[in-house]
């Protein structure tokens, strides 16, 4: 997809992405994000589901799906 007839720049992709998770505790299905500033917790037993690591998080859950 470009942007400008005379510029011809490309519009980059983010590399971050939405992850659909499960808690080991409770098996409650949650969506995060993959590159959280700060910890995700299961809103159901409250569970650390993810920490942050100044990038991606370091992720704790099973994860199901990318989206």
């Amino acid at each position: 997809m470009l942007i400008g007839d005379k510029m011809g720049e490309i519009i980059p992709k983010p590399k971050s992405k939405f992850l659909k998770v499960i808690c080991s505790k409770c098996k409650n299905e949650q969506i995060i994000f993959n590159k959280a500033s700060f910890v995700v917790k299961c809103l159901v037993c409250g569970a650390e589901l993810a920490e942050t690591t100044g990038g991606k998080a370091k992720i704790k859950a099973k994860v199901i799906q990318v989206q």
